[in-house]
């Protein structure tokens, strides 16, 4: 049978950050005695990963002796830059120039800030290095667990590794706590809390209300997005169905539930 996190063709391996895909990138270097010359390890920045994320990255680098490339989408011909752990961004630049470039707001309906901020960054990097690849191409692995059944229906099985090796949640879990180091982020019913794009409009509303009453710096940047795009009366909120960032901040709403399973699917990963 052959090992899935085996790289027989030039392949991307996509790192958001998370426990789930440093779980996947430690079994292809594993399962191919280090990084081949024909893979390469992309770490897409949108500017709003928590500081713990970064430094995670930063952790498997040089725990694991593997090369991670940092991206960061940049609103130029070429439509990203290269940075490192020193130089990425950290309040939200590259996700706010995208948002002054389509001078609108992305929602449920229309999550284009992961394909362009991750995807399509990522897509245009490898390109610039010589490589054949297009957005869809199947040779680029992303960390989507064999228990995100919503997420894996939509991808195709080559690029889910872990879907194929039957990998869940508590097998990521486990691994980690053998570890020497982990991604500074505490985990809650099963969840980790805060991290990816700290307060992503995708995130339940009880989840992000309890993240906000933690650290309330954190939606200053959602609402101030949220209010310059309504000032010039060319956007939307973020999400529609429910109060503004402002109001979260303002009112501190208190919900019973705080991490609940009413997140909507989204390819970031974790």
């Amino acid at each position: 049978m052959h090992n899935p996190f085996e790289i027989i063709e030039p392949t991307v391996v996509s790192f958001s950050g998370g426990r789930t895909s440093a779980y996947m990138l430690w079994r292809v270097l594993q399962s191919n005695d280090g990084l081949p010359d024909d893979a390469i390890v992309c770490f897409a920045n949108t500017g709003k990963e928590h500081d713990a994320t970064l430094q995670f990255v930063k952790d498997c680098e040089i725990n694991w002796n593997v090369k991670i490339n940092w991206i960061e989408f940049e609103d130029t011909e070429a439509g990203f830059k290269v940075v490192n752990f020193d130089t990425a961004s950290r309040n939200g630049e590259p996700f706010e120039a995208l948002i002054k470039k389509y001078k609108k707001l992305p929602n449920p309906a229309q999550r284009w800030c992961t394909g362009v901020l991750k995807i399509r960054s990522i897509h245009k990097y490898v390109k610039s290095i010589g490589w054949e690849h297009s957005e869809q191409n199947n040779s680029d692995f992303v960390g989507i667990r064999y228990d995100e059944s919503r997420r894996a229906a939509k991808m195709n099985v080559q690029k889910t590794p872990l879907v194929t090796a039957k990998v869940v949640k508590q097998d990521v879990f486990d691994f980690w706590q053998k570890q020497s180091f982990d991604l500074k982020l505490p985990i809650v019913n099963g969840e980790t809390v805060g991290g990816n794009c700290d307060l992503c409009f995708l995130k339940s509303l009880p989840k992000v209300a309890g993240l906000i009453r933690q650290e309330p710096e954190r939606a200053l940047w959602w609402a101030k997005m949220e209010k310059s795009v309504i000032g010039e009366g060319q956007g939307n909120l973020f999400r529609k169905d429910r109060p503004s960032y402002q109001r979260l901040i303002d009112n501190n709403i208190n919900q019973q539930n705080l991490f609940d399973d009413g997140d909507i699917p989204c390819f970031c990963g974790d």
